[in-house]
């Protein structure tokens, strides 16, 4: 008993000694705040490396972490767009440790995923070919009310203008006209031919991810169309798309443009992306006194809906759907609905309607193989002046790939089916245009060593109006070092011409379209050398260059020739050569403190040459640079956005040798700045000028629109060979022509907005 009792005592001096060193100093608390240069952080996540210890900060960038064991440990604190905070602190007594953390700014950009150059998803760096890509933070810096407008800012993509009176364009890449640009949604050809004029426009920038950019024939890949280049607007998906989102702003000429978004959650598996767009702008304007609109009077919306499905081991399911309807138009200040297809007051009206449905599927199979699908139905009833342009395009979409990794092969295999459908009143089209053009398509990326890759492509396309249709392309990526790729790439496209996509100096009534023969496919050929470089600074600076030099080589190329006859356009296959070359750069560079810019120029030759005389390509600029120039105060939670571009002279289509205005256009240039303030939870209020030098076109020029005062050239007097004569009230022999258009005709303005976000 007395051994028992000995050892039952000894077991309760245990018991209280550990109790007491237990409550007594053994653990530990950790308070504190986040901070930017003094301005709190919230959300920062705050953890001890290698325990389960961790929290984060609050709305006020505070943060309390309790019960940690004494002793020296590693305090780690990380926030996305700052460099990670790493210190070691020391905890020998139970008292609280007070810090103030601060964060240094991380300079150094997320890499972007991509997968517009390949139809995979991978790192922009390790694509074998050059992609650019643009976020929805770069479209914040010029707010616009279209992409069409937003891309005014990247370097060697110009918005162009085609009308006068209407105000649609088209987009060019590296000086080619927009005919030679695919515009995709999500990978999906929605926006060609007829479309292009208007389907850039009401696409809701809430639920944009990122735009990517390909220069140069994507045509083994996407068919038809991509000659030039490709733009693919890649919508968000679920996770990174906000649960609300609202963006409203006004211009002090009249335009008002709202955006909204919104996530919907169906079920546990299903859930919606919502997007609205709608814009107004009902002003009369004519500041340069011609009687005619300077901007085209709108009236816009657009719904857009995505679905997504969570199927079995993460496989792909969504549908996506959009409507638009436009009603616009332009000319005479005197012009009412009333007047729409007569010939006593010019107008311009345009209805559009358009749908659109795409979607993705992956099958339910061990192999990766993902059919997709798209369909568009537009819609065109317009009027110029008395003449009626009734126009139908539909086009159908579908392609299955499989994607197979072997070895050092990276194989893409896949098969695809256009249906292409086109009809309009006018001459050029005696019967609908109808084709199903069947594809068969493979790709092979090879990795030849760790810093080498090889890509190898082909595509094969049965037209029956042209019959087979090859398009090979090669690329090849050397990753010199961590920080320099070298990228080569070569290959071939085709366009399928659908001649009448609104051709608006013919329909407006000026001049007359002759096609002198059957018009053959044009067929390019195309190398791009690219070097994209990163540096890295001591003090925390990060820059990017990207450079490229390209070539384009154009045969069968179909082109406007406005020259021989001023009352005529005359369309024919070129014999001859038509060639794009030049050399493209942009900087990107980005401080610590806040500063930041992004400088791009491009210089191009662009021109065609038959029979032995070479003639510079109409409405195409030697020269273009454009610039990013932000700054962000974070004390006063304030940035400012400065941004423009710089274009060089274009010829212009003038009428003839005795026609007044210009044949070449000046340097012009497009400025704006913008404030934009973030005080607010949720909110962003932001304002600015348009236009800062209040540039037109129609500076240095006794006019813009050849005989505004008689559109319908009434008196205008032809001779028995349909020239028009010199008369007291017409001295120049003119006619009515409005496609004498290189930039907008608005002029300076100012403009506000606000954005609401609910995460």
């Amino acid at each position: 008993m007395k051994f028992i009792s000995t050892h039952f005592s000894l077991l309760l001096v245990l018991l209280l000694f550990f109790s007491l060193a237990d409550g007594y100093a053994q653990y530990a608390k950790l308070e504190g705040i986040v901070t930017d240069d003094g301005i709190p952080v919230p959300f920062a996540n705050i953890y001890l490396k290698n325990t389960t210890l961790g929290t984060y900060s609050d709305k006020e960038g505070v943060f309390s972490l309790q019960d940690i064991p004494m002793g020296s440990h590693n305090l780690m604190v990380s926030m996305i767009g700052y460099k990670t905070f790493s210190k070691v602190i020391e905890l020998r007594s139970s008292e609280t440790m007070k810090l103030t953390i601060r964060l240094v700014v991380s300079t150094e950009q997320l890499e972007e995923t991509v997968v517009t150059g390949t139809l995979k998803a991978v790192k922009r760096s390790e694509s074998p070919v050059p992609v650019e890509v643009y976020s929805p933070t770069f479209l914040k810096q010029n707010p616009t009310a279209s992409i069409f407008e937003a891309l005014q800012n990247v370097n060697g993509v110009r918005p162009q203008i085609n009308c006068n009176v209407c105000n649609t364009g088209d987009i060019h890449i590296n000086g080619l006209e927009g005919p030679y640009t695919l515009v995709l949604i999500d990978g999906m050809p929605i926006v060609s031919g007829l479309g292009t004029v208007y389907g850039l426009s009401g696409i809701p920038n809430s639920l944009i991810e990122q735009i990517e950019i390909v220069k140069g024939p994507a045509s083994s890949l996407y068919g038809s169309e991509a000659v030039g280049g490709l733009i693919n607007i890649i919508t968000k998906n679920t996770l990174e798309a906000p649960d609300f989102a609202a963006d409203a702003f006004l211009t002090g000429w009249g335009e008002y443009n709202l955006d909204i978004g919104a996530k919907i959650y169906i079920s546990e598996k299903t859930d919606v992306l919502l997007g609205v767009n709608y814009f107004n702008y009902d002003e009369l304007i004519d500041n340069n006194g011609d009687n005619f609109t300077d901007l085209t009077l709108q009236d816009r919306i657009s719904v857009f809906q995505k679905w997504n499905f969570q199927r079995k081991d993460e496989r792909i399911l969504s549908v996506a759907g959009r409507f638009f309807y436009e009603d616009r138009w332009g000319g005479e200040l005197q012009w009412t609905p009333e007047f729409r297809g007569g010939d006593e007051i010019y107008g311009e009206s345009i209805y559009t309607r358009r749908w659109e449905v795409l979607g993705k599927y992956q099958l339910p199979v061990k192999e990766k193989l993902l059919l997709s699908f798209s369909y568009n139905d537009h819609a065109q009833n317009s009027a110029y002046g008395y003449i009626p342009y009734i126009a139908d395009q539909r086009i159908g979409f579908t392609q299955l790939t499989w994607d197979k990794k072997v070895g050092n092969h990276d194989v893409l295999l896949g098969s695809a089916l256009r249906y292409n459908y086109y009809d309009d009143n006018t001459t050029a089209t005696v019967i609908a245009d109808e084709v199903i053009i069947p594809s068969l398509f493979v790709q092979d990326e090879i990795s030849l060593a760790k810093k080498h890759s090889l890509l190898l492509g082909i595509r094969y396309d049965y037209d029956k109006r042209h019959g087979n249709i090859f398009t090979p392309r090669t690329a090849y990526r050397w990753k010199m070092s961590g920080n320099d790729i070298l990228r080569l790439n070569a290959g071939t496209g085709f366009r399928v011409v659908n001649l009448f996509t609104e051709e608006h100096a013919a329909l407006t009534g000026a001049r007359n379209v002759i096609v002198t023969e059957e018009l053959e496919p044009e067929r390019s050929f195309n190398v791009n050398l690219n070097y994209q470089k990163k540096i890295y600074t001591d003090n925390g600076t990060f820059a990017t260059i990207d450079a490229s030099l390209f070539y384009t080589n154009f045969s069968n190329a179909i082109l406007p020739d406005y020259d021989i006859d001023p009352n005529q356009i005359i369309y024919d296959n070129l014999d001859g050569k038509s060639v794009s070359q030049g050399v493209s750069a942009n900087i990107d560079v980005v401080f610590p403190s806040g500063f930041k810019f992004l400088v791009g120029a491009t210089f191009q030759d662009v021109r065609q040459t038959e029979n032995g005389v070479s003639s510079r390509q109409i409405l195409t600029e030697n020269y273009t640079g454009t610039w990013n120039v932000g700054y962000n105060f974070r004390r006063l939670k304030l940035k400012v956005d400065y941004t423009g571009n710089l274009y060089g002279p274009m010829r212009l289509p003038t009428l003839g040798e005795n026609d007044p205005r210009s044949d070449f256009s000046p340097v012009w240039s497009i400025q704006n700045i913008q404030f934009t303030y973030k005080g607010l939870d949720n909110f962003e209020f932001y304002g600015g000028i348009k236009n800062l030098l209040d540039w037109t076109p129609n500076r240095g020029n006794p006019f813009i629109i050849a005989r505004a005062n008689d559109p319908f050239d009434k008196n205008v007097t032809f001779d028995t060979d349909g020239n028009v004569v010199a008369t007291p009230n017409n001295p120049n022999a003119l006619t009515f022509d409005p496609s004498y258009v290189y930039g907008p005709n608005q002029g300076i303005r100012g403009f506000f907005g606000v954005r609401y976000q609910l995460n």
